[in-house]
């Protein structure tokens, strides 16, 4: 039997986890991020010799490390980037010149040699937030008390910016949407030569504030956070380039609309222009801005559009500036995401040269080129070999895989496949192009990573983590099932993709269904990669698992996404009810024991689910979830449903609170009683207005907990407290 508390426990069932896959600027060296076998989210620093083949520690964080408290900002930025639950090291950077690795770690930080030599350049009661390392390695930077410092490597670190301002004021510090909604956790960027920095200025001041009770076991934290909901103040921006001792400090013109963000900053190879990915607050439109490094002037270089007037952006890393003044720029412009690229001399006679020989060409005043094409979206960039003229993708196949391909930057020829379509991929380059790092898994088989040459030809295992000796897993591979894939029909006709686990069956019976479900726009959840433990446990607790991908999911084109524009709650409310329908017609389903269950967006769905049908379900479980949009960010949910100060209506058709007394099925509560992303009041709305209506529920509270409610302890008592209340209410399997 596959218990949660062994699924939680150490050493993880999927193996080892590795994180943070780096070359060194030589190539020789490869460096990753290892979890313990006896504690599978403490991490450490390993090196793997490329020509030797061997591995080694290069920093061990039980050694090095104090196990100081981390700071509250810490401990937030570390909740935004999704690492909240991880301990030793999280992040690192190698030095430009290979000579060692710039490591933070218990709030100091550390410059690892390869010999194993190890020196504290820090050593300080506050936390240095966001470290680097310059370019080319001279200085090393950090934020400290809301100022930037520098220092040279070695050498004393001082602020380089203003003291004395309001406590509002932030430098060098992304702003809470960006880290939470845009994947940018930056907020300062090395020139390529060290000899300037761009850094920003965030006012804070017309952000509403929030307090926070950060409910914990032994007592309440009040912490008044700046949170800007939907429909209020952002934080103000502004950018500044400087040099790294402070001096020569010029604003950068982002144009006199100040309620707009600061999706992405790159400096261009040369460090000759400064490229500003300006986004407005409806998210329709972005400006790319090139920026004059000395005097912060700047010029719209091109305007990035949404696919369709009742569609937004979907920001990205997927982009690169190449060498010749060109850009390799991903776009959904025709409805699928693909890459594109955009100026320079060679483009502009390619695409005349393509023009003469009637191939098709998407224009933009003859600038730009469309690489790679298809109902088949590209969803990230890998590495671009300019020498060779060729990029690395990844793209979906036949839905349910990611794969890997390499194409030519002339858009020449057919992409070439580089991985094995029978697992599903992800991949990363060095930034020459020299390597390749793939991860891929399938149903049957966790995790594996590998090196490969550019051609996708394995050079080495990294973790060929097959299950089987002494491998986590290897005592529960008897039992595991094999997922089963199919499709149904949404309203529109769209086939709508599930994956289903059977438990061990008997003829003649019928069984209850856990029907997991995120629902909201971005995660896709049915895919032929590893499901993890989780889903196995509870198949071997005799429910059969389904998943089923409704719109607005990501990976399926613009218009597979675009029903959840201004109408959350909707079209995925009811592709998810064709999911029940369709299981209540299988022979082997008990039609009165299907539960629903979701976190976060999903804990949402599970009430819009249970509210416009019930009976459907047997019982709900409903963890994290918002049910007022107008408590949630701005970023994340203005894009999809608009200012709630110019659409009140959708907000209020898209709310969970109005129809809350409308829940006839058991339902389960769940939430961290410290969550600063699904802030508690959520939740304590929800309870009041179904206590007050004397509308029965039950609820499950974790004091001290964020929107993360998960360890080797909580990630059992969840689970098992799951079950009990389902089996509490009839949905059991049969005797």
């Amino acid at each position: 039997m596959l218990t949660f508390e062994r699924v939680f426990g150490s050493p993880g069932l999927d193996g080892p986890a590795p994180r943070q896959v780096k070359l060194s600027p030589d190539g020789r060296f490869l460096t990753l991020l290892r979890n313990r076998a006896d504690d599978r989210d403490r991490y450490d620093l390993w090196g793997y010799d490329i020509e030797t083949r061997e591995w080694r520690m290069l920093v061990d964080s039980e050694k090095l490390g104090s196990g100081r408290e981390l700071s509250e900002d810490e401990k937030m930025q570390r909740e935004r980037a999704r690492v909240g639950s991880l301990k030793g090291i999280i992040s690192y950077q190698w030095a430009s010149d290979g000579s060692g690795v710039l490591v933070p770690l218990d709030g100091d930080l550390f410059l690892a040699k390869l010999d194993g030599t190890v020196t504290q350049l820090t050593d300080t009661e506050g936390t240095e937030l966001n470290p680097k390392l310059s370019s080319k390695g001279a200085y090393v930077s950090f934020v400290r008390d809301r100022r930037l410092w520098v220092g040279p490597v070695g050498g004393e670190a001082k602020p380089i910016t203003p003291a004395g301002e309001a406590e509002t004021i932030r430098w060098g510090e992304a702003e809470f949407v960006a880290q939470e909604e845009m994947a940018r956790l930056q907020g300062y960027w090395w020139s390529p030569d060290d000899s300037r920095i761009v850094v920003q200025r965030t006012d804070e001041a017309a952000v509403g504030v929030v307090t926070r009770a950060a409910i914990g076991a032994k007592g309440t934290k009040v912490f008044d956070q700046r949170y800007p909901a939907a429909g209020t103040d952002n934080a103000v921006v502004e950018l500044f380039v400087m040099n790294p001792d402070g001096s020569g400090s010029v604003k950068i013109d982002l144009g006199l609309d100040l309620d707009i963000y600061v999706a992405r900053v790159d400096w261009a190879p040369d460090g000759s222009a400064i490229y500003v990915q300006r986004q407005d607050r409806a998210q329709t439109k972005i400006d790319v801005l090139k920026v004059d490094p000395v005097t912060g002037a700047s010029t719209v270089w091109f305007t990035e559009t949404a696919a369709r007037p009742d569609y937004w952006i979907n920001l990205s890393d997927n982009y690169r500036f190449l060498k010749d003044g060109s850009l390799l720029w991903w776009s959904e412009r025709d409805g699928y995401g693909h890459f594109y690229r955009f100026g320079g001399s060679k483009v502009a006679a390619e695409v005349l040269a393509a023009e003469a020989a009637g191939e098709p060409v998407i224009y933009n005043n003859g600038r730009w080129q469309q690489l790679t094409r298809g109902t088949t979206p590209t969803t990230a960039l890998v590495g671009v070999d300019e020498a060779a003229g060729t990029f690395t993708y990844q793209a979906t196949r036949d839905v349910l895989t990611q794969q890997i391909y390499r194409a030519r930057l002339d858009g020449t020829g057919e992409p070439e496949l580089l991985t094995d379509p029978a697992f599903t991929n992800s991949a990363s380059m060095d930034g020459a192009a020299r390597l390749l790092y793939v991860t891929r898994s399938g149903p049957n088989q966790p995790p594996q990573s590998y090196l490969a040459t550019p051609d996708g030809n394995r050079v080495a295992w990294i973790e060929e983590n097959r299950v089987e000796g002494e491998h986590p897993y290897a005592p529960f591979l008897a039992g595991h099932v094999t997922p089963e894939y199919g499709t149904i029909a949404a309203e529109d006709g769209t086939p709508l993709h599930w994956m289903m686990l059977k438990p061990k069956m008997e003829p003649g019976k019928r069984y209850p269904v856990f029907f997991s479900h995120y629902g909201g726009p971005g995660p896709q959840m049915v895919t032929k990669g590893w499901g993890g433990a989780l889903a196995q446990s509870i198949v071997d607790s005799g429910y059969i698992y389904f998943v089923l991908d409704n719109r607005g999911s990501a990976n399926r084109g613009v218009d597979f996404e675009q029903p959840l524009y201004r109408a959350m709650g909707g079209a995925e409310v009811r592709d998810q009810k064709a999911g029940a329908l369709f299981l209540k017609s299988l022979d082997y389903v008990d039609p009165a024991k299907i539960a629903t269950y979701g976190w976060s967006y999903g804990g949402y769905m599970t009430l819009k689910m249970l509210e416009a049908d019930p009976g459907l379900y047997a019982a709900g479980i409903a963890g994290a979830p918002v049910t007022r949009w107008e408590l949630y960010d701005t970023h994340y949910t203005e894009r999809y449903m608009g200012d709630p100060r110019e659409v009140p209506e959708a907000y209020e058709k898209a709310s969970a609170i109005p129809d809350a007394t409308k829940i006839a099925d058991p339902l389960l509560l769940i939430h961290g009683m410290a969550d600063d992303n699904v802030i508690f009041e959520n939740s304590s709305e929800l309870i009041s207005v179904m206590q007050e209506s004397n509308t029965p529920f039950e609820m499950m509270l974790y004091p001290g907990y964020t929107h993360r409610v998960s360890g080797p302890k909580i990630g059992p008592h969840v689970w098992n407290g799951i079950f009990r209340f389902l089996r509490a209410h009839g949905v059991a399997p049969p005797e």
